[in-house]
This record gives structure tokens, sequence and C-alpha cells, in this order.
């Protein structure tokens, strides 16, 4: 079969970093193929992706060198962050604006779009929707259909289903899985369950973005299965075996005395009564689950609590009532499902100490403070890169460490774990899970059914508007012996 995108002997290097993220990386791949590249976050993987598509140098100027190149003529992408694929305001302008580009007739447009979206189930009252009031998942939704819009002869996708509920994540690879027969398809997925039938080769890198595994699953899944353990990467049966720590069935040892109390809580969004709350409450200790399905209001929630949109009906926290931001900015940090809209410095390290210089400590003791989150979060070797030069992953984290550094006594998180590795992924969870059991709330919008069932120990379900709560009891049977916990470190 024919190369249709290669690189030989590629480098690459970010502007403001030391190390090439490539060296001298050769990679080819033939018309037809489907492909998934697996690597620990910040690997180079979404890098990869773009230089092969062209983007990288040709609509993003990074330094790259290489001996020869293949890109596709034809082809697609599809974005980790959605936000930064949209050309127009409106869902069925979005799509037009790719037909109208490939001079599909006015008349026609209408019948195409509502095929698009009904094949990436994105179910709108009225297409002539704004896209800023689309949830986190039905925004990739979107994104896909005007990928899926221009037939493309290669489909680049860029973990097209990290914001999507499980239902969601099944329909669009099903979707893809149909209509890409003679496409060639290369993918960066952490949910790998999803894709496995589908693929015919697996490309494995590890931190350096060097290639340590390059063949079909079944071999590379049997030959590599320590690196994936030692590199953290995903691989089928990994929460099979790993376990929640045995201490998170243990009563914890609470040094706050926190507790939040909802009433006829109504959310409002756009002038719209999104989510009502008859009664919930939440005290130190405990490690909420906020689930439902995309679009169902589990954002919208967690923006209520933080008083970022307008409420109505009773929210008190330790019996003093909520009103506006002010009230609760001291009880609560928040971790945005975008982790960019909350950056604020031109360093991952300013990003940190801004929490500390607020609070007039000493330059010694804000290079201490910082330090110690840089290594907590592995992120040391990212302090000068400027918050956006991260990938996704580092993103994420890096978001998560400027709301612990506050030491809030209630943590507001919107999918704070997708983009992540596996070994970040646990560590993070068990930092948080240590964090519950020093006292602390935490209230966390999530489609992981795995972070359900080992760590939360209530759930939020949204649905149909209405938040139903469901006191889960953490049994002892889930915890797992002392001796076979693990300990990860960021």
């Amino acid at each position: 079969m024919p190369i249709i995108s290669s690189f030989k002997k590629l480098r690459l290097k970010f502007p403001g970093t030391k190390d090439l993220l490539f060296k001298d990386l050769s990679i080819s791949f033939e018309k037809g193929e489907k492909v998934l590249l697996l690597g620990p976050s910040g690997c180079g993987k979404s890098t990869l992706l773009q230089a092969l598509s062209g983007l990288i140098p040709n609509s993003v100027d990074v330094p790259i060198k290489f001996e020869s190149s293949i890109h596709p003529e034809s082809w697609g992408f599809v974005f980790q962050d959605p936000d930064t694929q949209f050309c127009m305001p409106y869902a069925d302008e979005e799509i037009a604006f790719v037909l109208e580009n490939l001079n599909v007739p006015r008349e026609q447009m209408p019948k195409r779009i509502d095929e698009l979206l009904s094949l990436v189930g994105l179910d709108l009252k009225d297409h002539h929707s704004r896209i800023n009031t689309f949830s986190g998942g039905m925004k990739q939704r979107l994104a896909i259909a005007s990928v899926l819009a221009l037939d493309p002869e290669v489909l680049f996708f860029d973990e097209p289903t990290a914001m999507l509920d499980p239902e969601g994540t099944k329909m669009i690879w099903e979707t893809v899985k149909d209509i890409s027969t003679d496409k060639t398809v290369i993918i960066v997925e952490h949910k790998i369950e999803h894709v496995i039938d589908f693929i015919d080769r697996i490309i494995v890198f590890d931190a350096a973005g060097t290639i340590i595994a390059d063949g079909n699953p079944e071999s590379v899944f049997i030959s590599c299965r320590n690196e994936f353990l030692k590199n953290g990467i995903w691989f089928p049966g990994v929460w099979d075996q790993y376990r929640a720590p045995s201490s998170i069935s243990s009563k914890p040892d609470f040094q706050l005395k926190k507790e939040v109390f909802l009433k006829n809580f109504i959310s409002f969004r756009h002038k719209e009564t999104k989510i009502k709350i008859k009664h919930a409450e939440a005290k130190s200790g405990d490690w909420i689950a906020v689930a439902g399905k995309n679009g169902a209001g589990k954002s919208t929630l967690l923006l209520s609590l933080i008083q970022l949109l307008k409420t109505d009906g009773t929210y008190q926290v330790n019996g003093r009532n909520i009103r506006r931001n002010k009230d609760i900015s001291s009880e609560a940090g928040f971790v945005f499902q975008n982790p960019e809209l909350q950056f604020v410095a031109n360093t991952v390290f300013e990003e940190l100490a801004l929490t500390f210089r607020q609070k007039h400590d000493e330059q010694e003791t804000i290079e201490k403070k910082v330090t110690e989150l840089l290594m907590l979060f592995n992120l040391s070797g990212k302090k000068s890169l400027h918050p956006y030069q991260l990938s996704m992953g580092q993103k994420r984290r890096l978001s998560v460490a400027t709301a612990l550094a506050q030491n809030p006594a209630i943590l507001l998180l919107d999918e704070p774990t997708f983009g992540q590795d596996s070994k970040n992924t646990f560590a993070l969870l068990e930092l948080l899970e240590s964090y519950r059991k020093s006292g602390h709330i935490i209230i966390m919008a999530t489609h992981d059914k795995h972070i359900i069932e080992h760590f939360a120990t209530k759930i939020w379900d949204v649905i149909d508007g209405e938040v139903m709560v469901n006191n889960k009891k953490i049994e002892e049977e889930m915890a797992i012996s002392a001796e076979a916990s693990h300990a990860y470190s960021i």
C-alpha cells in the first residue's frame, strides 16, 4: 500500500525548552491503516499528529527539521480541545462553513447538516444554537461532525471523546468505524477499550518521544506490559490491576469540619432553568461524584456552586448563606473543564506562585512551596514554560495544582482526569483521596465509572435537569489489602 503520511529523521523543539521533543524520529503510515498512538502525558503525541497533517509548521510556527516528509492531500483533524476548532458562533453555521468550502449547493445544506448532527448524536432543538452554550461533550460532537463533513482521505483524532459520556463515546467510535473503511485513521486516545477492535497497529512512545514498540495490538500489549506500567500508559485491564487504597473505607481523621447544605437550589444559565436540587448535603470527608450524560448540566452545577451563575434557593456553607462569589471564594477552589480558562500568568512557576504572593509570603517561602507543587504534579521541568505550551494532561495537572495551592475546604473539579496517562491519573486520585481524608470536601464532575466505583462516597446524578442524590456506601470489600495497594508518585 502507498505511504500517505511520513517523516524521516524528524526533529522538533518548542521555543523556551532545552531538549528536542523528537530526535531523528522516522515514522510512516500506509493508506487505509488504522493506527493508535500511545504514550505518557507530554510525550508529544498531539504534536506529532499536527506535524503529520502539516499543521506544524504550515499553520503553527514551531522549529522543525527533517530529511523528508509526506503529507496527505485530503485530511481532517479533531482537536483535543474543541473550542480551538470552531470558526463560527452557531452550530449550523460551523458545518455550513465546511460545506461552502466544498461547493455544496445551498439548498442541499440543511439536509446534510441534519444528517451530520444525527450521525454524531448531537440532538439540538434548534440547529441555529450558539456553540458557547454547549457542554464540552456537545462541542466535541460538533467538532467531529464538522470534520466528517469534509469526507477526508485521512482522519487525525486527538482524544476526540475525552469529554463524552460512555454512551456518547461508544456511539462516536461506532460512527467512525462505519465511515472510515477505506480511510487512514491515526488516533490518540486513552479510552482504548473503544478502539481496540478497530485498529490494526499500535505505536508506543516513551516520555522522551522515542518509539518503544510498533506492531499489531496483540503483540504490543503482550510484549510491552512492563513498559506500559513503567511509563504510565493506559492498557486493557489497567483498572483491574489498580485498586483504590485500602484506607478508602477507613474513617477519615478530620482536621476540618465543613458542610454544604442545598435546599430548593436552582441554577440559571442563559435565562433558562438548567439544574434543580430539592435537597443535598456534603460534609467533611465526602467525595461526591457528579454524574450524568453530556449536556445534563454537570458543569452548570459546579459553576453555580462557585457562584459564577445566578442561583435561587438556599445555599449554605457552615450555616452561612452563599449569595455571591465573594461569599464562597475563600472556602472553595475551582478547576474548570477547560484549564486554559483559569491561567493568568506567563509561566508555570508564576501561575503557582500567584496564590502565595497574594498571601504576602516571603520569596524564599514562595520558592519552596512552588517547587514542592511542581514536583508533586510532575511539572518540575516545565516551570519556565507558558501554561499554554503544556500538553493537555499537563495543563490539567497545573489547574488542579493552582486550586490546591489555596488549600480550600471545598474542591470543585470538572473532569480533572481527562488527557492524563494512567500513572498521573492514579497519583492525582490518591492525592485527592488524602485531601478528602483530612476533612476536605471534593465535588467532582466525571464520566469515569472507575473513579465513581473506587473513590466516590456519594453520587449526585443529574437527570432531566434535576440532581438525584445517591448516598453511596463504600463497602469494606471494595478496598484491597494494604500489601496490594500502590504508591504512585506524580
